[in-house]
């Protein structure tokens, strides 16, 4: 594994870090790379794989304890969709005023607001339950949403910034902390709520997020810009980049739905446990972190690929879904290992999919007129987390739901055929 990794990080440490975003030496000349270069991944890598695992620690265990606290299917999908609308509207505001605020400056203050939201959600089991209970829910989750908007906007941006030539291999080798976050976040969480209680989960890994915090602020180059008069309204005028999004709308709605609906139907209908639930939930997170930096990697060198491996990550995903009730249609008995088999196909069909719209969508913005530079780079990652965030806010609540209203397997297959239109649009864009 170490070696398929290594010739991501060769090319990207490369790469000249240059304000004026000027062209990156040759793939072919011998890898070199500056201490800022090597910090700044560091960096980047440590907000990825902090944020991921605090935002990942609630699927094993919160929608059982919100449900015990009175909270219905339906309710706990709107917890799980508030975060999302917030982080949608943070993402817009937060990228368009990205070099007004200052990108370093607006990821730490990021990471210190997710980290004390996450130590406070930790004591929520000592509200009321009831209404007093769900309303805390509803203000600490979309306060960490706006914290969580502020680190990745201002990551993407500057992580395309300081690596013009190499986005999709350093955004795809990143992903692998994100996709460490992800992983750890549901069995760590899920061991340590069935150990501890539901506090201590919070508690321990919002500290692990502050102390991310002051590191950040001690390696991370500050990077200076000018402000942009173009808008996000000039963006969405390209056709592209509007079928792009809704690729990206496919991807998070999937991802959401999961969070909010899965752990309540594997207890339910295999009996496990919220450790196991956890266990179960890697088979999403886990070929994701494996497929994103391969995938990034092989779209930097070879673009023209980019728009099909998003057809084949869409019809991949579109499978995934309908197999994993499996679909009432489909006539096929639920097995566990057929569900974990579809979450690691899912998992693939998401790195697939995943990386490439990012570059594709700055490639459509230079190609429109836009200045190249960190104002447009903050447009296209606020654009990117909206859409992102728009998916997260529609797969918990419609998938909570329909979830509620019919059952698990007919809305995954709901969810199998957004991904399946993702195939059409994905086509279309070729």
């Amino acid at each position: 594994m170490a070696e398929s990794h290594y010739p991501c990080f060769c090319s990207f440490f490369s790469s000249e870090m240059s304000d004026n975003s000027t062209t990156a030496e040759s793939s072919e000349s011998p890898p070199r790379f500056t201490r800022k270069e090597v910090l700044t991944l560091i960096s980047m890598a440590s907000v990825n794989f902090s944020s991921m695992i605090c935002y990942s620690i609630l699927g094993p265990f919160f929608p059982t304890e919100a449900v015990k606290k009175g909270a219905s299917q339906t309710v706990v999908g709107l917890i799980f969709g508030c975060y999302a609308i917030c982080n949608l509207i943070s993402s817009l505001i937060l990228g368009k005023y990205i070099v007004q605020i200052g990108a370093k400056f607006m990821l730490i203050a990021g990471l210190f607001v997710s980290s004390g939201c996450t130590i406070v959600f930790g004591l929520l089991d000592r509200a009321p339950e009831g209404p007093v209970f769900i309303t805390l829910c509803f203000i600490v989750r979309s306060l960490d949403a706006v914290g969580f908007a502020a680190a990745i906007t201002s990551t993407f941006a500057m992580t395309a910034k300081i690596f013009p030539n190499n986005v999709a291999t350093v955004l795809g080798s990143l992903e692998i902390f994100a996709g460490l976050g992800l992983i750890l976040g549901p069995p760590v969480g899920g061991w340590l709520y069935q150990s501890f209680g539901y506090e201590v989960p919070f508690l321990f890994l919002g500290c692990f997020l502050f102390i991310m915090a002051p590191f950040n602020i001690y390696i991370l180059p500050s990077i200076e810009a000018d402000p942009s008069k173009d808008s996000f309204f000039r963006l969405l005028t390209h056709v592209k980049i509007i079928l792009l999004c809704y690729v990206i709308f496919t991807l998070s709605a999937g991802l959401g739905f999961l969070d909010a609906t899965l752990s309540l139907f594997a207890i339910d209908r295999f009996s496990l446990s919220n450790g196991y639930v956890g266990l179960v939930m890697l088979g999403v997170s886990l070929p994701y972190c494996l497929a994103s930096p391969l995938i990034g990697y092989f779209t930097d060198k070879y673009p023209a690929t980019r728009m099909g491996f998003m057809v084949t990550g869409s019809l991949a995903a579109a499978i995934g879904f309908c197999l994993l009730g499996p679909a009432p249609f489909l006539h096929i008995p639920s097995e566990l290992w057929l569900l974990v088999i579809m979450l690691g196909l899912i998992g693939f069909s998401l790195g697939m999919t995943a990386i490439p719209p990012f570059p594709e969508i700055i490639t459509c913005a230079y190609e429109k007129g836009f200045e190249e530079g960190l104002s447009t780079l903050g447009m296209v990652s606020g654009l990117f987390g909206a859409v992102w965030s728009t998916g997260m806010f529609y797969g918990p609540i419609v998938g909570g739901i329909l979830v509620q209203h019919l059952s698990f397997e007919w809305a995954a297959a709901v969810q199998g055929g957004l991904a399946f239109l993702g195939v059409s649009i994905s086509y279309c864009s070729v």
